[in-house]
């Protein structure tokens, strides 16, 4: 394991519609780990996870974030993907009319050429995707359909983690995964994860629950409130959170 972390997030402070929603936030994430952020509605969770892929309507006011040792805030979206960023969404988007493995293809092949390796033909695409697939109980009929569109939480969750699974992050993000899925769903898109994680690569977890937490095992727990960690723990610290609540940690952060 390189002692070179994938990410560097320094003192960062960022804003929304001109609040300041993540203040001096700072985090290391490295090869082979992986990190749980926690925390009440309206923290700033979701937040970050925009602000680090890049979407538009958050400003960020200072700090520094690095992503393989290059500034992560200079990249565009797009680039930031291709670097090997990936984002698992709390709410997928739905896009009417345009098939899914086109979709996936389209982003397979651009990754692909960004990092100058050749483009998969057709018959090298549909090898990989089927294998991929089956592993999440995904439907050749699923595969045919508009992106998430029809879906369910737990269709649209195992269609994310396929696309994970072929695009091959270095860090993943993982917005609040577990949202809308029931046991069995839960658990196969846990696996399908648990199943990508190397210790080449890192996942950050953002949940409101420790549900995720018994089937994939973090390494650190992050107690995130007023748009910073104020407390970072093993996995009991989920186990301490799911029985105590937010209150008595932020009490604490306060004092």
């Amino acid at each position: 394991m390189t002692n070179k972390p994938i990410l560097e997030i320094k003192n960062l402070c960022a804003n929304v519609a001109g609040k300041e929603i993540i203040k001096n936030f700072n985090l290391n994430i490295y090869p082979g780990e992986i990190h749980t952020i926690m925390g009440p509605n309206g923290a700033g969770k979701s937040t970050l996870s925009h602000v680090l892929t890049g979407k538009s309507g958050y400003e960020v006011t200072s700090g520094q974030v690095l992503f393989k040792g290059k500034n992560m805030l200079d990249l565009k979206p797009e680039e930031r993907a291709n670097e090997g960023l990936f984002l698992i969404m709390q709410y997928p988007v739905e896009i009417p009319g345009v098939s899914f493995l086109t979709f996936l293809k389209h982003a397979i092949n651009a990754k692909r050429k960004y990092t100058n390796q050749p483009e998969l033909n057709t018959s090298e695409f549909m090898k990989l995707v089927q294998l991929q697939a089956l592993k999440l109980h995904i439907s050749s009929e699923m595969l045919k359909r508009s992106v998430n569109v029809g879906f369910s939480g737990g269709e649209k969750k195992r269609m994310e983690t396929l696309q994970m699974a072929l695009l091959n992050p270095v860090l993943a993000i993982l917005d609040e995964a577990d949202s809308g899925l029931d046991i069995d769903a839960l658990k196969l898109v846990a696996d399908g994860i648990n199943d990508l994680h190397n210790q080449e690569n890192a996942l950050l977890i953002i949940t409101h629950h420790q549900d995720l937490l018994e089937h994939i095992i973090p390494d650190f727990v992050h107690v995130f409130a007023d748009g910073h960690i104020i407390k970072t723990g093993d996995k009991n610290l989920a186990l301490e959170l799911e029985s105590k609540g937010y209150t008595d940690f932020i009490k604490e952060a306060q004092c």
